[in-house]
């Protein structure tokens, strides 16, 4: 059977996260959601998306497919019921479709002439940003269990200080020595060449993915994932960056999602608790305005390419697009729009051309090449963005 994944009417919500990605792409726990389904259903997976995004993520379609909401993460009893599914079958979850079954150029799909099938079992979905951090600790849980089950790992070196062992797990590669891990309160998941240097201290749930890196002295709290080839130092509380982003130097970051390519200066720090107390709003691309999240704990979210300068502040719940460059003193606003330069004095617009040389320097030093289709997908981001810059 081919399987493809669906952005779903969640994908907005998601924003800035999906501008640059499929809602399958997005990182929550260990794994990707893509990747959570395709180690669940042993095969690969394509994609349905925004026309823009479909050159870099496109979707192969067979004879026979079933169709999956990406923003619902897998368990056995849905994958089980997803693998059983036939023609004229599709599973909801009260009203929203988790996944059906369609023939080849079946681009007409009618639910009411379904067989609908009810999942009536508890099940994770990621419809917003802030489910990124505040799911992580169960989606870290359940990735955990995922990819360690009936395997052994690496031996932790004598020298590091470790609190309930049973419950860490260390891939081939993993270095780390004279470190505190406190797995007491969830798991520890350290992947493949990955670095933990002396003296950071670490309580899980916390998910250190392959190539990444814990500087020197680092303090995270779960849980916490640091995505592929990214490196974290300072304090770092609940929070989830995607991959190859680094917050490399002292200052904290609670609460919070970076994308991928983003980079913190040193002593950047950000507020996840108003002084107040009160209820955190961020913004919404769909009302374009500031909406409630019925959270008190709400930190940054930050699209893919933005950067800021050093002992950047951040309020709390403030949203930052793709291809960012803030620095200055003093709070920058709580929505910074993509392909923005500059910080609480005021804004201009980042041109692409300046945004592009930087991002080929940046993925260069990671040997991944900025391709004509990142290029493609980023002016698209810029143009769809315009309304928001003032110039």
């Amino acid at each position: 059977m081919n399987y493809i994944l669906f952005d779903g009417p969640s994908r907005n919500n998601l924003l800035p996260f999906t501008y640059t990605r499929p809602v399958a792409d997005i990182r929550v726990g260990i794994l990707t959601i893509r990747e959570k389904w395709e180690t669940y259903l042993n095969t690969v997976t394509t994609t349905v998306t925004e026309d823009y995004l479909s050159d870099k993520y496109p979707m192969v379609e067979m004879e026979e497919n079933i169709m999956i909401n990406a923003s619902y993460l897998p368990n056995l009893e849905l994958v089980d019921m997803i693998s059983d599914l036939k023609e004229n079958q599709a599973i909801f979850k009260d009203e929203d479709v988790i996944a059906f079954y369609a023939k080849e150029g079946q681009d007409d799909i009618n639910f009411e002439n379904y067989n609908a099938i009810e999942f009536n079992q508890d099940i994770m979905k990621i419809e917003n940003t802030w489910d990124i951090f505040s799911k992580n600790g169960e989606a870290i849980q359940a990735d955990f269990t995922l990819i360690t089950q009936d395997r052994t790992s690496q031996s932790i070196p004598e020298s590091n200080n470790i609190i309930a062992p049973e419950n860490i797990f260390l891939e081939e590669g993993a270095k780390l020595e004279f470190t505190t891990l406190n797995a007491s309160s969830g798991p520890i998941y350290i992947g493949k060449n990955t670095e933990i240097m002396e003296g950071a201290v670490i309580r899980g749930p916390f998910a250190l993915c392959e190539g990444a890196g814990v500087k020197l002295g680092a303090k995270i709290y779960g849980p916490t994932t640091v995505g592929p080839h990214s490196k974290v130092g300072g304090e770092v509380n609940n929070s989830v960056i995607f991959g190859y982003s680094n917050k490399g130097h002292d200052g904290f970051l609670g609460n919070s999602v970076l994308g991928e390519w983003c980079n913190l200066g040193a002593d950047t720090n950000n507020s996840n608790l108003k002084n107040n107390y009160a209820e955190v709003r961020l913004w919404d691309y769909q009302t374009e305005g500031f909406a409630k999240t019925g959270l008190q704990f709400c930190g940054l979210m930050m699209g893919d390419h933005s950067k800021c300068g050093i002992n950047t502040m951040f309020n709390t719940g403030t949203v930052v697009g793709v291809s960012a460059n803030i620095f200055g003193s003093g709070f920058p606003r709580n929505f910074v729009p993509s392909f923005s330069w500059g910080g609480s004095s005021g804004f201009t617009s980042y041109l692409t051309k300046k945004a592009f040389e930087v991002a080929q320097v940046v993925m260069a030093r990671r040997k991944i090449e900025f391709s004509d289709q990142d290029k493609a997908i980023l002016e698209h981001v810029f143009e769809e963005t315009k309304k928001y810059r003032r110039n």
